[in-house]
């Protein structure tokens, strides 16, 4: 669906979890693909995001997702969900409705390998906003039987 509907991305290489949104006539509407943060910083054991989302343009459909991609990521114990829209060209209206803010927007351009050669080519190099949506606190972690939080 990714490739066939994204308008400026290619499938991605692996992720933690992936949604589809299906109508009453049993038909694939949209998907969500949720994956570890592609930056450096942020943390993929407490941060998840949404690396891909596509769909036919069926109306909410984008917001749905965005909604049940957070709902899954607090049920797995994450902290925080976070997706990145180009800037210049997306509206965020979709995340705002499903109750996400923007927390920053960043500069763009290309990243580099630690060796200085250039990285992808085939994708946006613009601006990006970054919007998020806290799940949990973060002093609260979650394990298999067992819930705990630290006290300071």
């Amino acid at each position: 669906m990714v490739e066939r509907l994204h308008r400026h991305h290619k499938p991605v290489q692996g992720h933690r979890f992936s949604i589809g949104l299906v109508d009453s006539l049993g038909s694939v509407r949209g998907a969500a693909i949720v994956g570890r943060p592609v930056a450096r910083g942020c943390n993929p054991k407490t941060i998840i995001e949404v690396t891909r989302l596509v769909t036919d343009g069926t109306p909410n459909a984008c917001s749905m997702l965005y909604g049940a991609a957070a709902r899954i990521g607090r049920e797995w114990g994450f902290e925080k969900i976070q997706t990145y829209i180009l800037a210049d060209e997306e509206t965020g209206i979709s995340l705002k409705a499903a109750g996400w803010t923007l927390e920053t927007v960043t500069a763009g351009g290309q990243w580099r390998h630690t060796d200085g050669k250039e990285r992808r080519n085939d994708q946006p190099t613009g601006p990006k906003a970054r919007y998020s949506k806290v799940l949990r606190s973060p002093i609260v972690r979650r394990f298999p039987s067992l819930i705990w939080a630290a006290v300071g």
